[in-house]
């Protein structure tokens, strides 16, 4: 009896101790995980970044190779910390904040020590590489630019943070992603998949080899090629253009929407923000306030738009019947409005019908129609707001749905803002105190983009499609929708033929017609922004902003184009010469304006940017 007991308790227990090793083994995963954890060692391999290719296939971006120093917190062995911090070139406090953060990070992923080694820098290190357990090199690519120009487009890669990978789980410490322009709008389609391969360990911590063989390892797929809208050769001759000049050019081809040059000045050479020296480069960019080579002006400036907003103007009062095109509207050196106060205008023919006053950029013209737009309604707070309405299907007061990461939304004034700034119903309002509106003044702000965009929706008679920067992306036969959907004014088309033939009147007998291009048809408005800031608290003007819109040719729009340069005094002196020149350089591959050319490529607005801050006086229109 009693050794059938003993039996009976033996068995009971090998029965127990079975069923719970079976259930450890088969059903609960979580010591395997943690077995897993420790015995094996995950690699990741990194895949080649797509090319970018301009337009005409120009290759403006590739890859080199890369090496980070890598480090599992919890296979590190005691080390020569002076040693190895010596080959690394850094601190031992850095050094030990960096494996302080790897921890947190993870004990068993791996984390960067340090980034970016060069060729000379690895093949030193590597041999050294075996006295330190737990570190080893990682391969990956960074990116190699072939041009020294469009930074601004191209933007760069860098290392992701804890944000980007909480977000999204692909990422883990130390990859890179896109920043700014392509390289983060296009960050899917460019980085490619990452491969893994998973390394046995034993009790040593050894690598013995692939984990079950290499069933689940994956090679990488390298990133896809796009192609870019942008012209290289046109790109560059711009950035030239604007060297010692701040502002920016924007270019489209009117049929397509394409982005022809999207150019921001200062700029800087994208090399800068590649290899170990990133960061300190970076810092030196972005600590740079006055003259912000960080700051896309062709997309994130908003400024007044000036005379060539009175195109719109014009062509809102053809669609609201509040004026013809024979009407003629006398001038007397500016606008007399409210009690007494003039909006002044330089001197010209008078009186002047629609084309003549766009040619003439006449103020009085364009008050006196704006006027009439507000005032068509009951009130003027149903007038602003159809007005904005107009305005809003020319893309303007919104962001624009480009495909570029950066952008400000402009801003068109509605009925709502006027009423909270004059207090209504307390006080009223009416046309006049909006007036400024005509001409581009005012309350009313563009960015460049915007102004190339509405000059190519002008060009084309109505109607354009949303600016766009990717041309075409390899293995992919079409791009985005969005960017091949046809889009319309509230405009007839009938309307914009005579605003055309003023803006062609600009260069033939107007205020463009010192810097026309022999052989071209250009159609175009200049303008002068008024320019303001504050110095000490109080609101100063400086020397006015030179602006310019124009495409070309007149009946067979090949380029929309606005120019902005930051105090350049009035719209034929800078940014028109940079208008006419961009356009021969795109449509004949050469300049015959060499005077022009010398002109802005010999120029400088350097001092007019320092008068700020040296005390000199501001010229308001030279």
């Amino acid at each position: 009896m009693r050794k059938l007991l003993l039996f009976s308790i033996v068995l009971i227990t090998g029965i127990v101790f079975a069923g719970r090793l079976f259930y450890l083994q088969i059903y609960d995963t979580s010591f395997q995980k943690l077995s897993e954890g420790n015995a094996i060692k995950v690699i990741y391999d990194y895949p080649q970044r797509g090319y970018i290719f301009d337009r005409n296939g120009e290759l403006l971006v590739t890859n080199q190779p890369s090496y980070d120093v890598m480090v599992i917190p919890k296979d590190v062995k005691p080390l020569d910390t002076l040693e190895f911090c010596n080959i690394l070139k850094i601190t031992i406090e850095d050094f030990r904040s960096i494996l302080k953060k790897a921890r947190i990070y993870s004990p068993r992923l791996p984390s960067v020590v340090i980034p970016q080694l060069n060729k000379a820098e690895y093949a030193y290190l590597s041999e050294k590489m075996h006295k330190y357990e737990g570190f080893y090199i990682q391969k990956r690519s960074l990116r190699d630019y072939q041009v020294s120009h469009s930074a601004n487009v191209l933007g760069y890669i860098a290392e992701v943070n804890d944000r980007i990978i909480e977000k999204n789980p692909y990422y883990k410490m130390g990859d890179l992603i896109g920043s700014q322009g392509v390289e983060k709008q296009y960050e899917d389609v460019l980085r490619g998949i990452k491969g893994v391969k998973y390394i046995q360990k034993d009790r040593f911590n050894r690598d013995i080899g692939a984990y079950k063989e290499g069933i689940f390892d994956t090679l990488p797929e390298r990133g896809r090629d796009i192609t870019l809208t942008i012209d290289a050769v046109l790109q560059e001759y711009g950035e030239k253009l604007f060297v010692n000049k701040r502002g920016g050019i924007v270019a489209i081809e009117p049929a397509t929407g394409e982005i022809l040059a999207l150019v921001t000045a200062p700029n800087y050479d994208p090399a800068l923000l590649v290899g170990r020296e990133r960061s300190k480069n970076y810092t030196k960019l972005w600590y740079d306030t006055i003259a912000k080579p960080l700051f896309d002006r062709g997309l994130q400036g908003e400024y007044p738009p000036g005379s060539p907003f009175k195109a719109l103007t014009a062509l809102i009062a053809l669609q609201e019947d509040v004026v013809n095109t024979e009407e003629r509207i006398y001038c007397h050196g500016g606008y007399i409005y409210g009690r007494g106060r003039k909006l002044g205008c330089h001197h010209h023919a008078t009186p002047l019908a629609m084309v003549g006053g766009i040619a003439n950029s006449c103020n009085a013209y364009f008050c006196t129609v704006y006027r009439r737009i507000i005032e068509k309604y009951p009130s003027p707070q149903e007038g602003i707001d159809n007005w904005k309405r107009h305005l809003s299907s020319f893309g303007l007061g919104n962001f624009m749905g480009y495909d570029l990461p950066s952008g400000r939304r402009g801003f068109i004034p509605n009925s709502e803002y006027y009423n909270r700034s004059y207090d209504y119903p307390t006080y009223k309002w009416f046309a006049t105190a909006t007036i400024s509106n005509a001409i581009g003044q005012g309350e009313v702000s563009l960015t460049p983009m915007q102004m190339a965009n509405f000059t190519a929706i002008i060009a084309n008679r109505g109607w354009y499609y949303k600016p766009h920067i990717i041309k075409n992306v390899s293995t992919v036969d079409t791009i985005p929708k969005e960017y091949t959907e046809k889009l319309f004014t509230t405009v007839d088309p009938k309307y914009f033929e005579p605003v055309v033939e003023g803006m062609f009147d600009v260069y033939n007998r107007g205020t463009a017609s010192s810097i026309q291009v022999p052989g071209i048809e250009i159609c175009g408005k200049t303008g002068t922004s008024e320019n303001y800031i504050r110095i000490g608290g109080k609101r100063m003007q400086l020397t006015d902003h030179s602006m310019f819109i124009a495409f070309a040719p007149k009946d067979d729009p090949k380029i929309a184009i606005a120019v902005f340069v930051e105090n350049g005094y009035w719209g034929s002196r800078w940014a028109g010469r940079i208008a006419g020149l961009m356009i021969e350089k795109y449509l004949k591959g050469e300049i015959t304006r060499t005077d022009m050319e010398n002109f802005v490529l010999n120029g400088s607005l350097e001092a007019e940017y320092l008068k700020p801050y040296s005390g000199q006086p501001f010229t308001i229109n030279k």
